[in-house]
């Protein structure tokens, strides 16, 4: 037998290996994993082998027996019950917990790593052991050279390369477990890779098997007939190993005559008539080659089972499990694979994804032999035949450090993958094609579809991979095809030069978690950037060369020539009543020498309410003139795509704001810090749309950052500290549905009241200073007697007279001095007849209106305390009592939104429907998952920020409330989850 090791392998004639004996007995110690039944179920296909050549195999395994003894009945089988790793820790099927599974791998290997030691190579030696197997225990693998025995690893990835990723979350004081587990594994002799493999630089040699499966022991038809199931019904195996007990599965989703058969379910658990329990010791393989299609979760075992048996496999996607990937990819080149959204898996919309599996065509005609060829070279390796590797492997080991090197230093909020930059060779399958790249200058310049990236990095954000998508389709795109096309899609299409620079922008929205209304009262807010963002394209051109839409080239023809002109096209705007389209000579923002007000802009982008969005974008522009002193000789066209849906409370114009003059800066060459950027933007809302918002919104699409909490004290904008979000707790907007704006009267109507009560307590705070400053008698040097002070102490009130920011007046001064005569309502004349003006620059008091002051004062200085308490509570300890007060938190504010005059019918209606789902009981109880809600940003409609568990049973009551909410009210609400970074986060 001849086997490379150069990554490359020679399958044909390792396919043909066989375990023969050899002149001697032979003793092998095989690690496992607690990592899942997969390595488990591979190993065994390992060991049998080997004990079928007559050897004795000693298993380490936290596995049930049951996996091993009931295919393998030998005496030399031997298997010892003892966990050395614990693998990635997951909440449920579905979810990884990366911060607790880098903790309890530092509880189980890392703090008795001595006791670990020294017990392994004692035992070792006591079974005289001739081979150590790993699968993948890092510390086997030093266990066996402190004993002196040579060592193999069998596997498809590693744990420094899966936990990699995890010290970026969990921190870098974690790093030692990664470069502890990479030199445990650098003590093994060599790798025995198998296929749909991740980067493993930690070994020094790799030889490629292939893939390892279980063999069939009936035919489709003797397990179809057993079960009661005739040859022509389609069955769905549901295979998400053993995770999925409890889970409500239902008749209806299901196509009509199919049947599923379930894997793990619990003994209690009732399935409808078209689902099959089977027993927890049934034979996997069997059962999967006996059905139609598999529904399950990524892993090796399911992955490789399906490829041997050409199973159609409908897969839902972890969280932050590395390996993934790499499978899945092997899974698509082979026409074996479909990926069903989670949501879909969750409320039972199968049909689609079982469908279309029905039309895939697997062709994997690899070997499956992988065990036995695994078996042989581990037996001449212990017999101390050495394999020695091929020239590549230096190459290959490079490449696979670039790689984790990656993985090590990615931004946050890149989806968990590959760099577009990874290739392998032809004979290396398993990562799809990646744009090509040259070298221009020292820099690299990549090629993606039709458009070349001249500078920048999409860093992996797939809505940004879409927009250049969608941007490329408009290259060569003919407006005159008969083939129907959206009319912004036509309008974009005619007016970009395609051999010009473009400048592309991105910023996301951005979830209130703590804060909302209270920023421009200088509260400290928490807010979370969420996953839908604007997309921005601008090309500035001189102005005898820009393409022209008919009807502005008739109008540049009318005035007599080329002028500077703003061309803007808004994608989705068929879905509102806005134009797609707008145009202006930029011409019209200048008044004589000098920029137009802020106040004529505002009437100019009123005149026609189709085409008021504009000022969100050209806006940028006037600020840019305005405050900057920017002088724009070009004409601009400007391309806007935004999946930030509008109306919903998560900040969908400013991240337009921030993701346009990010653009023009960039298309300028004006170097715009993101914090003065963001105040910028807010001067489009406040001064040109005419929407009185704080500037939480814009900042948090300037300058959050994936995953995390943007803490801002809003004094004017000062960001204290970006707050990681603990990796047990998660945040979800759910959309009531009701349309929220700032710039509606409710809004607008609170903050006057707040800045009314804001005035009263100045002046309340200068009448009581007043009335102190005559009778206080001066202080002498060392006099500590409490008579220096007044009763309200001279200096608190000298503050308070002077007080700009409201959420400064703690809440017992407020309550202990002011509350009593801050009125519950006022009317606008009587204000302003008794305190002159409220001091607010972007409201205006009216008269003949009646305000609410008592509520709006009372909310900022309030919440102000509640997100200080919030954000202290983030640091406690994992408790179901810090996700409470944490939620208590958050209804506190609610209802005090709803005191202000913010509610809405919809908001109410998901908050109270949080709280049955958090205080029901039922039989399967382990205490809640979701624990708080509140109505966010300017409230009256919009969304609700809702805080649970991090794990699978949050999200289907999540989806469990998004149901019920539309059997209440017609309407299924938008549910916002995920986060990504902001735009000064993205080059």
């Amino acid at each position: 037998m001849r086997i490379r090791g150069d990554g490359g392998g020679d399958e044909e004639e390792a396919a043909m290996a066989v375990v023969s004996a050899p002149p001697q007995h032979l003793v092998f110690a095989y690690y496992i994993t607690g990592h899942g039944f997969g390595h488990a179920t591979r190993a065994l296909e390992v060991v049998r082998h080997l004990i079928a050549a007559g050897h004795d195999v000693h298993v380490v395994t936290g596995a049930p027996e049951f996996v091993f003894t009931t295919e393998i009945s030998s005496p030399n089988l031997h298997i010892r019950k003892v966990l050395l790793d614990c693998g990635a820790v997951q909440a449920d099927a579905l979810t990884v917990d990366r911060l607790a599974s880098l903790e309890k791998y530092h509880q189980t290997a890392v703090m008795p790593r001595e006791s670990i030691l020294r017990t392994e190579v004692e035992w070792l030696n006591t079974i005289k052991a001739d081979l150590v197997v790993s699968d993948v225990v890092p510390v086997a693998c030093r266990a066996a050279a402190d004993a002196g025995i040579r060592s193999v690893c069998v596997t498809n990835f590693s744990w420094d390369f899966i936990y990699a990723e995890y010290v970026v979350v969990a921190g870098h004081h974690h790093r030692s477990i990664v470069w502890q587990i990479a030199e445990d594994y650098s003590h093994c002799e060599f790798l025995l890779r198998l296929p749909g493999y991740c980067p493993m630089p930690a070994f020094r040699d790799v030889i490629d098997v292939p893939l390892v499966v279980r063999r069939l022991h009936k035919s489709r038809s003797e397990v179809r007939k057993e079960l009661g199931i005739k040859d022509d019904v389609k069955v769905v195996i549901f295979n998400f190993g053993g995770q999925p007990a409890g889970w409500k599965l239902k008749k209806e989703w299901l196509p009509d005559g199919w049947l599923c058969l379930v894997c793990g379910a619990s003994e209690t658990q009732e399935l409808p008539p078209n689902f099959i329990k089977l027993a927890k010791d049934a034979y996997t393989p069997d059962l999967m080659a006996a059905s139609d299609c598999m529904l399950g979760k990524i892993g090796y075992g399911t992955v490789s089972e399906a490829l041997a048996y050409k199973l159609p496999f409908v897969f839902v996607r972890r969280d932050y499990f590395n390996e993934e990937p790499f499978l899945r990819n092997m899974l698509e080149h082979y026409q074996c694979g479909v990926e069903m959204v989670r949501r879909d898996l969750l409320t039972g919309h199968w049909k689609p994804y079982l469908q279309r599996a029905m039309t895939l065509h697997p062709c994997y005609d690899g070997p499956i032999n992988g065990g036995e060829v695994a078996a042989h070279i581990l037996q001449d390796t212990a017999v101390g035949k050495k394999y020695i590797s091929g020239k590549l492997s230096g190459a290959r080991r490079l490449r696979d450090a670039i790689v984790l090197g990656y993985q090590l230093q990615r931004a946050p909020g890149r989806d968990v993958g590959i760099p577009d930059w990874y290739s392998v060779s032809e004979k290396e399958i398993g990562v799809r094609p990646a744009p090509t790249y040259h070298e221009v200058n020292g820099s690299a310049e990549s090629s993606f579809e039709d458009f070349k990236i001249l500078h920048g990095d999409i860093q992996g954000l797939t809505d940004t991979m879409a927009f250049l998508t969608s941007l490329s389709g408009l290259v060569g795109n003919d407006p005159r095809s008969p083939e129907k096309q959206s009319r912004e899609r036509v309008a974009a299409s005619v007016f970009f030069d395609w051999e010009e620079e473009i400048y592309v922008a991105r910023a996301p929205g951005r979830l209130d978690v703590m804060g909302g209304i209270a920023d421009y009262s200088g509260s400290l807010v928490l807010q979370m950037p969420i996953r839908e963002a604007c997309h921005v394209a601008i090309q500035r051109s001189n102005p005898m060369k820009q393409k022209l839409w008919k009807h502005t080239q008739a109008r540049q023809l009318a005035n007599g020539g080329a002028v500077p002109l703003l061309q803007i096209v808004s994608f989705g705007s068929e879905l509102s009543n806005r134009a797609p389209t707008f145009d202006m000579d930029l011409s019209d923002f200048m008044d004589g020498d000098k920029p137009i007000s802020y106040d004529k802009a505002k009437e100019y982008f009123s005149q026609d309410p189709s085409q008021k969005w504009a000022a969100y974008v050209a806006g940028t522009i006037l600020v840019l003139m305005t405050e900057l002193g920017v002088v724009f000789t070009d004409s601009m066209s400007i391309l806007v795509s935004s999946s930030v849906p509008e109306g919903k409370g998560v900040s969908s114009s400013a991240s337009v704001e921030v993701a346009s003059m990010s653009a023009i800066a960039a298309a300028y060459g004006l170097n715009i810090p993101p914090r003065d950027l963001a105040i910028l933007c807010q001067k489009v809302e406040n001064r040109i749309v005419g929407a009185p918002c704080g500037v939480m919104d814009q900042m948090t699409s300037a300058c959050g950052e994936a995953n995390k909490l943007l803490a801002m004290i809003c004094q004017p904008a000062e960001v204290k500290e970006l707050v990681s979000i603990p990796t047990h707790i998660r945040f979800w907007g759910l959309d009531s549905g009701i349309r929220h704006s700032v710039g509606g009267t409710d809004y607008g109507s609170v903050r006057v009241g707040t800045y009314m009560g804001r005035k009263m307590i100045k002046c309340a705070a200068s009448d009581l200073l007043s009335e102190s400053l005559p009778s206080c008698p001066p202080i002498q040097s060392g006099n500590t007697n409490s008579d220096e002070y007044e009763e309200h102490g001279v200096d608190l009130l000298k503050s308070e007279a002077s007080l700009e920011y409201l959420c400064n007046l703690p809440p017992h001064r407020y309550e202990a001095v002011y509350a009593r005569d801050i009125p519950e309502i006022i009317t606008g004349d009587a204000f302003l007849e008794k305190y002159g003006d409220h001091n607010d620059a972007v409201t205006t008091v009216d008269p003949k209106r009646s305000y609410c002051v008592k509520a709006p004062t009372r909310h900022p200085i309030y919440e102000n305390f509640r997100v200080e308490a919030f954000k202290a509570l983030l640091t406690a300890a994992k408790t179901v009592e810090q996700l409470s007060a944490l939620g208590e938190l958050m209804y506190q504010c609610h209802y005090s939104y709803n005191a202000c005059g913010l509610g809405s019918d919809g908001t109410d209606r998901l908050v109270n429907m949080v709280q049955e789902v958090q205080h029901r009981k039922t039989s399967q109880d382990g205490g809640p998952s979701l624990f708080g809600a509140k109505i966010t940003g300017g409230g009256s409609g919009g969304s609700v920020c809702v805080i649970g568990k991090n794990c699978l049973k949050s999200s289907e009551e999540i989806f469990e409330i998004q149901k019920r909410y539309k059997a209440a009210t017609g309407y299924l609400p938008i549910v916002f989850e995920g986060s990504s970074p902001g735009a000064g986060n993205i080059s």
